[in-house]
């Protein structure tokens, strides 16, 4: 049974990773400063880069949205996984064997190792069938995608392929890139029979199914010739790594966007999922041979970050029976959302392939403008099944559509609808209220206001926090603080011996930075070798509202191109921290002398003026120094 992750196991792996070259696979660096590096922020759009990632303090942190954090959080909130999933991934990609507390396991390395085996397989097929595609025997499969509006570039786009009609051209590749039959027999992309093992997918065009980090897992295929006796579409059975229930096609190329919109579009096909994101439809997914389920909706509400502050998932469907029949299983599936569902559906009954062919680009973005809320469609379709010309069938029909109503989660419109359906029924309102009322007490509707999705644990009420004001830039004594804790965060081996007295002892006066220099005097210099540790126990030392602050304080670029520079800089910085706090010292005493009476107490007048002196003493080395 897996266990937590030893803590010091999740230092190590913070600590041993390049947080460069992590946000490096997702976003492209350049140079801001020595140590610093500037991209695009991945979390917001933006046109000019305000994402600033420091290697040595091991945290990135960006100056437009906000958003901050270490390499693990990074890994969470890109590849949308758990902060466990993220260390164990980071800890494969170093090489570093996690530890788990109260004897439990992770991952077994021969478990990994397999696993490994078999993600390569699915990649070098994956890049067969790529560059197969491209092969005058792949025309029909050319002409496939020409002929439903999707051109080469995207194809590639979408890693399109096509499966030769030969029983082992995989086999034979795969057998050649040193892959045993027992490993191949694991893929799920061979059948087996009598003589062995033979291609499952042959003279088909082929999509890779890839998970939500974007390794292919898996492979949909349709058919293309006439005296193929398979199905139209052939998936990858059940794997180790392809579980049908667990995966939706485009989740890697929708997952930003999905996270960024707060919207979710669920398509049929593969081809509508193409067509959805050369549309702009940059949300779309696709479930693979299955409905939309429960494992579904647990990717789909991590991804919306589904906590009931909006997002909307909408589900398009053909318009014929089939297609109403999966919308109303959607509905059923509906109150484990805390996001609004609605459905796209084409009065026509076109999917969004078959659209954009016909109409083009903006009638697929105008078919998901023009979405309707899922319940107002499942109350449609349970008043189609009566006869509304009789009392019988209206009375019935009320039964039906009532319970419906009364799930709706928004309590503000779940009158108005109940006032609706007295119209479409041809009945007085308060006796359709009185039926969604008691259909309400009925049951027990999760996500309904003051409830819980299910599965979603509400939140525990939050801890009174103290407030802080964003210091001002243009008071120069905050100013002075900022750049001292700046220093201080990023450089903090100049903070031992002597200079860290000075530095524990100096007096903050802007509340915000008071408190980070609080949290770096109960942090200590016993992790100051150890930035990326540094910064992170700083972190824990902090009160909650501040931690962004120091985040952005830990990267943001100091002005100098050089380690001498840098070197420089720091030591002027904290001999003007230094400085002030001498002065502030200084007239503080000197309003003590200014009050003595040098007859009454002489002795004490004259520690003062030595006081003085050796103050005034130190301020000028300082100056000397710096």
């Amino acid at each position: 049974m897996a266990g937590l992750i030893k803590r010091e196991d999740i230092d190590e792996v913070r600590q041993r990773t390049d947080i460069k070259e992590v946000v490096d696979g997702y976003v492209t660096l350049k140079g801001a400063g020595l140590g610093s590096f500037k991209g695009l922020c991945p979390f917001h759009d933006e046109r000019s880069p305000s994402f600033t990632v420091r290697p040595q303090a091991g945290r990135y942190h960006c100056f437009g949205c906000g958003e901050d954090g270490d390499v693990i959080s990074f890994v969470q909130k890109l590849d949308h996984t758990s902060f466990q999933e993220a260390v164990e991934k980071l800890a494969s990609r170093i090489g570093f064997e996690l530890r788990y507390e109260d004897g439990g396991s992770g991952p077994n390395r021969d478990e990994i190792g397999r696993r490994q085996r078999l993600l390569d397989a699915h990649k070098v097929a994956d890049e067969f069938f790529r560059a197969q595609l491209l092969a005058p025997a792949a025309a029909e499969g050319r002409n496939f995608l020409h002929g439903r509006g999707f051109d080469r570039s995207a194809s590639e786009q979408f890693g399109v392929g096509y499966a030769p009609q030969g029983w082992d051209s995989l086999l034979k590749h795969l057998r050649g890139r040193g892959y045993t039959d027992p490993e191949l027999k694991l893929t799920g992309l061979f059948s087996e029979g009598g003589r062995g093992i033979y291609d499952r997918f042959r003279g088909r065009l082929v999509w890779p199914i890839r998970d939500i980090a974007g390794d292919t897992i898996g492979f949909g295929a349709r058919k293309l010739y006439e005296d193929d006796q398979g199905p139209k579409y052939l998936n990858t059975p059940e794997t180790a790594l392809y579980k049908k229930s667990q995966v939706l096609y485009g989740i890697d190329l929708a997952k930003r966007n999905i996270a960024r919109e707060r919207q979710l579009v669920v398509v049929e096909g593969y081809t509508d999922v193409m067509a959805c994101h050369l549309a702009g439809i940059t949300t779309a997914v696709a479930t693979c041979g299955t409905a939309f389920g429960t494992e579904h909706i647990k990717i789909a509400r991590r991804l919306l970050s589904d906590d009931g502050s909006g997002g909307e998932v909408i589900f398009t469907f053909d318009g014929d029976a089939a297609g109403q029949k999966a919308a109303l299983r959607a509905f059923e599936e509906d109150q484990r959302f805390v996001a609004q569902t609605y459905v796209a559906v084409e009065p026509n009954g076109a999917d969004p392939c078959d659209l954009r062919q016909a109409k083009g680009d903006s009638a697929v973005r105008d078919l998901i403008s023009t979405r309707r809320p899922l319940f107002e469609f499942a109350i449609r379709a349970a008043l189609k099944r009566h006869n509304l010309d009789t009392v019988e069938g209206r009375i019935a029909a009320l039964r039906e559509s009532a319970p419906v109503v009364a799930q709706i989660r928004d309590a503000g419109i779940r009158p108005g609808y109940a006032r609706e359906l007295a119209g479409w029924l041809g009945m007085p309102v308060e006796e359709v209220s009185r039926a969604v009322g008691a259909a309400a007490k009925r049951a027990v509707r999760p996500g309904a206001a003051g409830g819980s999705a299910p599965g979603v644990a509400p939140l525990p009420p939050s801890p009174a926090l103290p407030s802080f004001n964003r210091p001002d830039p243009r008071d120069p004594v905050a100013a002075m603080e900022r750049q001292a804790l700046e220093v201080a965060l990023q450089e903090p081996s100049l903070l031992e011996g002597e200079t860290w007295q000075r530095f524990s002892g100096a007096r903050f006066s802007t509340p915000a930075y008071l408190a980070i220099h609080e949290a770096i005097r109960a942090t200590g210099l016993g992790l100051a070798g150890n930035p990326v540790g540094w910064v992170e126990q700083v972190l824990q030392e902090v009160p909650e509202p501040l931690r962004p602050l120091v985040s952005e304080l830990a990267v943001v670029p100091l002005p100098a191109n050089t380690a001498d520079g840098v070197l420089r800089y720091c030591r002027d910085i904290l001999a003007r921290l230094f400085e002030l706090q001498i002065t502030r010292v200084k007239a503080d005493k000197m309003g003590q002398l200014q009050r003595l009476d040098a007859s009454a107490d002489p002795e004490e007048f004259q520690r003062l003026n030595r006081e003085l002196m050796q103050l005034e003493m130190e301020r000028r080395a300082l100056r000397s120094d710096a």
